[in-house]
């Protein structure tokens, strides 16, 4: 091995949180948002990378080309440096360990008083015929069998003002966060974390294994296609909250560890119909390569953007 490849080796363990941390101006970590396997770092309002792979690997979500490896990542934070200029850089980070410098929330993003599990047990389960149905069945052309496989695996609740409150849960299944969408407002709760909005196609109590994980943006678009496969029940239908942040795909990670293996899996990209879905169901076919589970992408049709529209649309046609 030359020299040269010897140096490329050292600098590609150089890590990218620790480059993060000493680059001017400084990145700073949102440990509430972060995990063991993804942390997130800030930078300015709206600014996030995500540091993953033991810190040899990152993404910008906000990005559709954004990623890779220590060497991408200072060139995408500093364009204007060759090569050369970037190996010479990073000798000054070898053995450098990040110190995770902690992101500081402002005061209007603090947690409030009730936590999330209080809240979602406060609100009552959605009824046929109250306003959340009516904007569900209505609105959004859901059928009220899809609706009401909602109600009983428990991930749909009535909020204020027709909204829908769709619970995230981890792959324990605990609450994590609420996802809320009505006719409007949309938004996520306060104090709560992003994980993923599951709706099983089997029926509660069934024993057909999940061999199909189906992901969307959101948890209408979850039950959208949930509707328009009939509720296929070897599947599970997922949404994300319209993201891809470290605990979603901690969730996703722990969903195709458990379902690798089984010849039968299947993992299915449904995202939107457009830059940022291509972007997200790239990310997640890396997420299913590294697990084993082939990959399928799944776009609506004629054009449409997501599948929601599929559904009003066609009602509307």
């Amino acid at each position: 091995m030359s020299g040269l490849d010897t140096e490329l080796d050292e600098l590609r363990e150089v890590s990218c949180a620790a480059l993060l941390e000493r680059l001017p101006p400084p990145w700073q970590l949102d440990k509430a948002e972060s995990t063991r396997n993804c942390l997130k770092y800030r930078r300015g309002k709206g600014e996030i990378i995500l540091v993953t792979h033991g810190g040899r690997g990152w993404w910008d979500p906000g990005s559709t080309t954004a990623r890779g490896d220590v060497f991408n990542l200072v060139q995408h934070l500093q364009p204007g440096l060759n090569f050369g200029q970037v190996r010479k850089l990073l000798r000054e980070f070898v053995g450098i360990a990040p110190s995770y410098p902690a992101y500081e929330r402002s005061r209007e993003r603090q947690a409030p008083a009730l936590p999330v599990a209080e809240r979602w047990a406060r609100r009552r389960p959605v009824w046929r015929g109250s306003p959340t149905w009516g904007y569900l069945t209505g609105t959004r052309r859901l059928p009220s069998v899809v609706v009401t496989a909602a109600i009983r695996h428990e991930v749909l609740r009535e909020g204020p003002h027709a909204s829908a409150w769709f619970a995230h849960r981890d792959h324990a299944g605990r609450l994590t966060g609420i996802e809320i969408r009505g006719p409007e407002y949309r938004g996520f709760s306060s104090g709560g974390d992003k994980t993923l909005f599951r709706l099983p196609g089997a029926v509660p109590g069934s024993r057909l294994p999940v061999t199909r994980l189906a992901v969307t943006e959101a948890p209408i678009d979850a039950m959208s296609l949930a509707a328009i496969e009939r509720l296929r029940g070897d599947t599970l239908y997922l949404g994300t909250a319209g993201g891809m942040g470290p605990h979603t795909l901690e969730a996703l990670e722990q969903l195709m560890q458990a379902l690798a293996g089984n010849p039968a899996a299947r993992a299915v990209a449904a995202f939107d119909a457009d830059p940022q879905g291509e972007r997200y169901a790239g990310f997640f076919a890396e997420l299913a390569a590294r697990a084993g589970i082939p990959t399928e992408r799944l776009t609506p049709p004629d054009g449409w953007n997501d599948w929601n529209q599929v559904l009003t649309r066609r009602a509307d046609a």
